[in-house]
């Protein structure tokens, strides 16, 4: 005997005691052993930091990566699921910053690197309990147990070979480059990271006229939006093919491009003097705006180069260049031998090179450089820009861009590499592969991996003091034996001082100060999780590639690249075969979710209220999962609710209701449908399950999270909008007969195989519906049990097809009755269903009595075509007409408005008709000859859907008003009954208070009422304490007793 099922029921107690029962049962640990001898399929997880608690991103990427696993498992495969945490980087160290108190590096170093990078140990997994009680709570499956962190010192070790074989592969080297830098982290950071984190900015936009070394009063115009780089000019860059003119202003001259001048010149007709190709102003030589590197005149400085970037869309047409603070400026000044300067130090403040500026951080400079020109006459223009500006993506302080020397991974060499690599990655969304990543990929630059910071995995390079010898270590036990030191930890204050014995006979070695981009420790991941090569070497080269990996859009540019620059790099092969990526959650209003504004509503407590099944289902079927940003709202939570999770339970409770009363069991070990369904709706509905499961599948193949979590919509609609509602009396009626046995069969088989196949997207409440229908033979979880196969028995597509016409026809009838503002329960005279093909009338006239009692209509009739429901005119097109007929156009037209109903509809239908317009002539007409206007025919609402049309006869006649009478008395009735929680089979009396039509309708129909309410009695009388209720716009009051 099936538990009872309440309709009511909180999803939220129900899912949590679910998750009691995986654990007590340890079903996820089952699910594994149950296919740990299958094939395997292969998962990467990406790790999160610790440092903070699981947000919405979190909690979409997480569904992704269980969805997937989970489907795979029921399927047959073996699939680990290792959690990870990035456990390195700046995210850590700037939560033990503001812990301490401190925001710069030479406080750090005052406070002891070593004391510092314990600190940042001690708080590195402090959410990791918050974590894994969200994750659980949101359904998701993985191992914590066995989780790796980037941290432990074999993960370490094995990032350590890693570098290594880069190493030894000759793609790593120190360069000295323009690199995005964090100030308040002081630190170079790669330009993947710098495009993570754009803000919207505003800039002071300053132009500055620079004098010619020959002429006083002759001036090259230039324009810059940071004019903190201003002290460090070395040159000007003009376009060489650009036209420049000399413009006479007093007693000046000032250069700059023609196209610009209308910017700058706006309430006056310029002098406009000369005019020549940039070409020739290359070589001409300024007096530097600052005396404080003056003497690199000497060297080359100060003078005008030819640069193809210079544009004439924004400017003066000359471009300001300080090749230390500028990638473009940079190479165009090797190029052309122009000095470059740095005169900032490590927090980017203003060097002693810059007296006058000294010690003052580069931004907080601007204002005094601006007032200083403009005093000097040299600033002629100045407002602000907006512009979007790159950010620090863990800060979020503005980066500057600026010359430093760091180390780096020579991507650019392996670029062909890693474009074959992703030419074999199957991207959902598939644009992505050629698209953004890939377009990425084709402008790649060398990885800047070092960082001038603490707590990270150290740079395993050491070399001697003058430079001449340098080795990279490649594994504790070698830098074991060439210290002569045993070792338990390799950070960065367990090896600095270390030293290595010069092979050369140099003295000794010692190591380079900087640690690795944390991102070359996550995209190490799929080898240092498992100490490669020292240990598990087999595995994973079995292992490798993965199969599937899923994370948001962001790390096309984190860590989807670095899995590829090392995957190419190491192993010649991508690093997963298939992609799920997902774009960002925002807030309702389409901003950030932000803590701060309160925008968003906590997800803790949207499943504690809806539960984690309508959460995962709201996200899984949305354009979020397909890399498209999505405005979360609680709102989109309530639909899911309304369209899926709740139908399907009322579905599910509705079975074990009636089940329970007729004492119904299946007969087999396991869930069975009719070996020969009799009745249409069972073998449709089977027939619907077959497609959906096959659809499904096909879906889940091609990682199309989205299209499938929808099937489930449209799957339960039907299931409980058509096949419940229309077989309820198959279930109510008395005799326990082969038709009510078929019904109960079929539903039972229905509702247990679909827990199995939305198990993987709602794993709580299919758990829960699966428990209480399965059988003693069937596993003890749906989620041990194999994933549905669709079968061609059951599957019937004519059925379907036919089906699907009928739906249509009745949606189109419902949307009439809409318009006429009839209800549903009040009965219509006649429906006719035009439809021009044969096959369709003829499933909607096998139909017709079923369309009839959806339609509550008393008859219907189908038809080939539309006369007998609208009526039609024509009017002639005299453009087209005109000039064919000349003088006999007005004649022609008087006919054409008369042509009977029946030619009408042969042009509507062929595209054309002959018509006598007089004198023995025929004129041939199509339909671009006339306009054909079509007029519902009085009393008739007539609508049109693909190649069906209906039409209601909206009259209503005194015997229809009674009959919608009785149908609304008893759908009162049957509300009271479920509001009074009654069970389905209990008795009852009714009392009624109506106005006279009311009272003469049930006096026809009482054996009607009585049957459909289960009433012994219905009786009328005053009920001045029942609630009134309107019906047909007149007060009535209805009271009901158990009988």
């Amino acid at each position: 005997m099936f538990d009872p099922v309440k309709s009511q029921v909180s999803f939220s107690e129900m899912e949590t005691t679910i998750l009691k029962f995986w654990r007590e049962h340890r079903t996820f640990e089952k699910s594994l052993e149950l296919r740990r001898d299958q094939p395997k399929y292969v998962f990467y997880d990406g790790p999160p930091f610790a440092t903070g608690l699981p947000h919405y991103g979190h909690l979409l990427a997480g569904t992704l990566k269980d969805v997937v696993p989970r489907y795979q498992t029921m399927c047959g495969r073996y699939v680990d699921r290792t959690f990870g945490w990035d456990c390195h980087g700046l995210p850590v160290e700037n939560e033990v910053e503001k812990e301490l108190g401190i925001c710069s590096k030479h406080e750090i170093e005052a406070y002891g690197v070593a004391r510092f990078n314990e600190a940042c140990r001690s708080i590195v997994l402090r959410y990791t309990q918050e974590w894994e009680n969200i994750v659980e709570r949101m359904g998701r499956w993985v191992d914590f147990r066995r989780g790796y962190r980037t941290m432990d010192l074999g993960y370490m070790e094995s990032i350590w070979w890693v570098f290594k074989q880069l190493w030894d592969k000759g793609l790593i080297y120190e360069g000295h480059k323009i690199l995005p830098y964090c100030p308040r982290c002081a630190t170079p950071l790669s330009n993947f990271e710098a495009n993570q984190g754009y803000e919207e900015v505003k800039d002071p936009s300053i132009t500055l006229r620079f004098q010619s070394a020959t002429d006083p009063h002759r001036f090259f115009l230039a324009w810059t939006t940071t004019p903190w780089t201003l002290p460090s000019n070395t040159g000007l860059a003009v376009h060489p093919e650009v036209e420049y003119v000399c413009i006479q202003d007093g007693a000046d001259q000032y250069i700059m491009a023609a196209a610009r001048v209308d910017v700058y010149y706006k309430n006056q007709a310029p002098n406009v003097v000369e005019r020549f190709p940039g070409a020739r102003l290359v070589g001409q030589r300024y007096v530097p705006l600052f005396p404080d590197f003056a003497h690199l005149a000497a060297e080359g400085a100060f003078r005008i180069v030819p640069a193809a970037f210079v544009s004439t869309e924004d400017g003066t047409g000359i471009v300001h260049m300080a090749p230390g603070f500028g990638e473009e400026d940079a190479e165009v000044a090797r190029r052309e031998g122009l000095p470059m300067v740095c005169p900032i130090d490590a927090e980017c403040r203003f060097t002693a090179d810059v007296p006058d500026y000294a010690g003052k951080m580069v931004k907080d400079a601007d204002d005094d450089i601006m007032r200083r020109l403009k005093h000097e006459g040299k600033l002629i223009h100045k407002t602000t820009c907006q512009h979007s500006y790159p950010h620090c993506w863990r800060c979020e302080s503005p980066l500057i861009y600026r010359a430093v020397s760091t180390w780096f991974v020579r991507v650019e060499s392996i670029k062909e590499k890693m474009l074959q690599a992703n030419a074999q990655i199957h991207w959902v969304p598939e644009h992505l592969r050629d698209g953004r990543f890939g377009k990425w990929l084709e402008n790649v630059h060398d990885w800047a991996v070092s960082r001038n910071r603490y707590w990270g995995c150290p740079l395993p390079v050491w070399r001697s003091e003058d430079g001449s010898e340098t080795i990279c270590v490649g594994s504790v036990a070698e830098l074991e034996q060439l210290s002569g030191k045993h070792l338990d930890d390799i950070h960065k204050h367990y090896v600095d001082d270390l030293q290595v014995p010069s092979s050369r006979g140099l003295g000794t070695l010692r190591r380079v100060p900087q640690v690795l981009d944390c991102w070359f420790e996550s995209g190490s991941m799929p080898y240092a999780q498992h100490h490669y090569p020292f240990e598990n070497k087999a595995h994973v080269e079995a292992h490798f590639p993965a199969d599937f990996i899923a994370e948001g859009l962001d790390q096309t540019r984190g860590w989807f690249y670095t899995l590829v620059v090392l995957g190419a790099a190491l192993f010649d092969k991508p690093p997963f075969r298939n992609v799920v990526v997902n774009g960002l959650v925002l807030a309702e209003d389409g901003r950030k979710m932000s803590k701060r504004l309160k925008n968003y509503p906590d997800p803790m407590e949207i499943m504690n209220h809806y539960g984690a099944d309508a959460l995962r289902l709201c996200l899984l079927s949305s354009p979020v999962v397909r890399a498209e940003d999505l405005r979360f709202s609680e709102k989109a939570v309530r639909e899911v609710m309304r369209t899926v999770i709740l139908p399907l339970w009322n579905a599910y409770s509705f079975f074990v209701t009636y089940a329970r009363v007729d004492n119904w069991r299946p007969a087999g070990p396991v869930a069975q449908p009719p070996a020969e369904p009799a009745h249409l709706l069972d073998r449709w509905v089977l027939s619907r399950l077959e497609d959906t499961t096959r659809q499904v599948r096909v879906d889940m193949d091609n990682y199309d999270l989205q299209r499938a979590a929808l099937r489930f919509t449209g799957f339960i609609e039907d299931l409980t909008n058509w096949y419940i509602r229309r077989s309820r009396r198959r279930f109510w009626k008395s005799q326990n007969d082969t038709d009510k046995a078929q019904a109960y069969e079929t539903l039972h088989y229905v509702l247990v195989t679909f827990s199995e196949l939305a198990a993987p997207f709602i794993p709580f409440v299919t758990e829960s519906m699966y428990r209480n229908l399965r059988t003693p033979q069937m596993p003890e979880s749906v989620h041990l049990c194999d994933y549905p196969r669709a079968s061609s028995a059951h599957r019937d597509e004519r059925l379907n097809q036919c089906m699907a016409h009928t739906m249509s026809a009745v949606s189109l009838g419902r949307y009439l009755r809409t318009q006429a503002n009839l209800r549903v329960r009040q009965p219509l005279a006649e429906a006719t269903l035009v439809a021009a093909a044969d096959n369709i009338r003829d499933d909607l006239q096998s139909m017709s009595s079923l369309i009839a009692e959806e339609l509550n209509v008393r008859s219907v009739r189908i038809r080939a075509d539309e006369e007998d429901l609208v009526e039609l005119s024509c009017k002639a097109n005299f453009k087209k007409l005109g000039p064919k007929l000349g003088a006999r156009m007005r004649a022609a037209a008087a006919t054409i408005e008369k042509m009977p109903t029946a030619q009408l509809a042969t042009l509507r239908k062929t595209g054309e008709v002959s018509v006598d317009i007089g004198d023995e002539q025929l004129l041939r007409l199509t339909t671009e000859d006339v306009t054909i206007q079509r007029r519902e025919k009085e009393g008739l609402s007539v609508a049109n859907e693909g190649d069906i049309t209906v039409a209601l006869d909206t009259r209503l006649s005194d015997s229809l008003i009674r009959e919608g009478w009785a149908r609304e008395i008893v759908s009162r009735v049957q509300n009271m009954r479920k509001d009074a929680d009654l069970q389905v089979t209990d008795r009852i009396v009714v009392t009624c208070q109506l106005p006279p039509d009311g009272t003469t309708a049930l006096a026809e129909y009482d054996e009607y009422v009585r049957n459909e309410t289960l009433a012994d009695r219905v009786t009328t009388g005053t009920l001045p304490d029942a609630e009134p209720v309107d019906i047909n716009g007149q007060e009535c009051r209805f009271a009901i007793a158990r009988a």
